[in-house]
């Protein structure tokens, strides 16, 4: 068993020409406490803990081993930064930043793990799909590539990808969370092998299929074909993204039922799901099931074009809809889009997101037109009139 003085820690080491000056620094703005000095006839180093953040600068061990700060005296100032989080500061609030005497950053920010949401900026966003011969997709997490399908993140409440991995193989990914409000995947292209917490064994998404990843529930990508394509959708736009390094996958528990905040996986297969009607004029859907495992928070389905009513033969259904947001991409085929007084063609892997109450006409469809149709909350587009 480990004495105090053994124990192990980090710190924020500062070197400083004023050593008086940078301790009340610390000590009155910031809201730290001396700890340890020394030597106490010509101090030269200063340790410094944050007690009002909840450390303990007592104890003659050099202070609680969380939020310390080393000032050291030399004979030149050297800036550094420093984040000092503090539970008591609610998530979401505005970051306080201070000068130190030597030039050193100090922010002062929440420590809490709360998801925060921010305040939805909505605007009619189009994004085509690139050229063959173009490159769009900028290397993300895991040597993936990532191309943006809504560049202005609708003031950052959401975040919508197309990810390629050109490559194939084994994927140098570990097994992690988010911490999320909403997130799905849906296969476009390809396939990938991929494993979550209680699902029991890895399995194989094929092009067409999805799952819902709800909050913090632990995953990992193992492999893919060449080609993989990907659209991910999620809530808030910047979430982090923590590595697991207890669980291993996968879990020896079983658990499909399991709920992760308030939400449950889904594993949606293309292939063994129902086709249906559309309450969108001419066209036939199959839903993902995860507006069931989300309580309505969200929801996702799959829309081809009907062989009984074409929708190339008219002009189409008006639709609109009154949530945050409705997301459609395009997976394969062609159509005309109508929408805010202009028409244009869609094709593969080109992407529109609606504001609410803007309305829209899909029409002059090919007969292999697909598309994805993601909303919050779920099912709230609907015909005009």
């Amino acid at each position: 068993m480990k004495t105090n003085h053994e124990a192990t820690s980090v710190e924020a080491v500062l070197a400083c020409t004023d050593l008086d000056a940078m301790t009340r620094f610390f000590v009155e703005d910031v809201g730290f406490g001396i700890a340890t000095i020394s030597p106490a006839d010509d101090p030269r180093e200063i340790v410094l803990v944050d007690v009002a953040g909840g450390g303990d600068a007592g104890g003659g061990g050099g202070g609680d081993a969380a939020g310390r700060v080393r000032l050291r005296r030399g004979d030149v100032d050297v800036a550094g930064h420093v984040l000092v989080r503090r539970a008591d500061i609610p998530a979401g609030s505005r970051v306080k930043q201070l000068t130190a005497p030597n030039g050193t950053i100090v922010e002062i920010a929440s420590a809490s793990l709360d998801v925060v949401v921010p305040d939805n900026e909505p605007s009619l966003t189009i994004t085509k799909a690139p050229a063959a011969a173009d490159n769009e997709f900028g290397v993300g997490r895991a040597g993936m590539g990532y191309r943006d399908l809504l560049p202005d993140r609708w003031g950052g409440r959401f975040i919508a990808s197309h990810i390629l991995i050109a490559d194939g193989g084994e994927v140098a990914d570990y097994v992690h969370f988010h911490r999320i409000r909403f997130q799905m995947i849906f296969v476009a292209a390809g396939w990938v092998e991929v494993v979550y917490e209680d699902q029991g064994e890895p399995f194989r998404m094929e092009a067409g299929d999805c799952v819902l990843q709800p909050p913090e529930i632990r995953h990992r990508v193992l492999r893919s074909s060449p080609g993989l394509e990907v659209i991910e959708i999620g809530c808030p736009a910047e979430h982090d993204t923590v590595a697991e390094h207890t669980i291993t996958l996968p879990t020896l528990t079983i658990d499909r039922d399991r709920v992760f905040g308030g939400q449950q996986f889904v594993r949606h297969i293309a292939a063994d799901a129902t086709t249906v009607p559309s309450v969108w004029g001419g066209f036939n859907e199959r839903d993902t099931g995860i507006g069931v495992a989300t309580s309505g928070l969200a929801g996702a389905r799959v829309l081809t074009a009907s062989d009984t009513v074409r929708p190339s033969e008219g002009t189409g259904t008006a639709l609109t809809h009154d949530g945050e947001l409705a997301m459609n991409v395009v997976l394969s085929g062609s159509a005309l889009l109508t929408v805010d007084g202009r028409t244009e063609q869609f094709g593969e892997r080109d992407a529109v997101t609606f504001p609410a109450g803007v309305e829209w006409t899909w029409s002059q469809c090919s007969s292999d037109f697909e598309l994805l149709d993601v909303t919050l909350p779920d099912r709230t587009v609907r015909s005009v009139g």
